[in-house]
């Protein structure tokens, strides 16, 4: 059997998962094209359904309401299939969210260090947990305390000095791997 991939699980997807400015989107949108999947991101998916930006949920709601959302996400999303899941940087942080989300996708986590994803977003003004008087810091800070939880996603991938094309190619061939094994 294939690291991570437990014969029970019923993956029908692909889930990225990962710090902000890792490529999730981007990657994400590759593999499915490739893949001829569907794809969706989370962060997307809520703001069409509460009809409000991220930074606006956050703003006027906080932090935990917008985490709610997200665990509603997870749920609804476990009926779909030949999906590609690109999930906010936090989604999967909340182990339920990751024990849910692995029993109906595989989950590949992308990684960056803290300079290239300060460099990656500096400029972007739709980050709301980066509105602090050090930004460089809270990315250190809230990597850290992601490491473990992202640590239980199915693979992890440093995206570093990889092109989203590589990155995807490598993702679909880790993926038809693990679930040609699986089956």
């Amino acid at each position: 059997m294939f690291p991570g991939v437990d014969a029970n699980r019923q993956i029908r997807n692909i889930t990225l998962t990962g710090f902000m400015g890792c490529g999730k989107t981007a990657v994400g949108r590759i593999v499915a094209k490739v893949a001829g999947y569907e794809f969706l991101d989370t962060d997307q998916f809520i703001e069409e359904h509460v009809g409000k930006s991220i930074p606006r949920i956050f703003e006027e709601h906080g932090e935990e309401t917008f985490r709610r959302y997200e665990r509603e996400v997870v749920v609804r999303l476990a009926e779909r299939e030949n999906t590609v899941i690109a999930t906010g940087g936090g989604l999967l942080v909340d182990a339920e969210n990751m024990d849910t989300m692995k029993q109906y996708a595989m989950v590949f986590c992308l990684w960056a260090s803290p300079q290239s994803i300060w460099r990656r977003v500096k400029g972007q003004s739709h980050r709301p947990l980066l509105n602090t008087d050090n930004p460089k810091q809270r990315i250190i800070d809230l990597l850290e305390e992601r490491k473990p939880a992202y640590s239980h996603s199915d693979i992890l991938i440093n995206t570093e000095y990889r092109s989203a094309r590589d990155v995807a190619k490598l993702i679909l061939s880790q993926f038809r791997q693990a679930t040609r094994k699986a089956t």
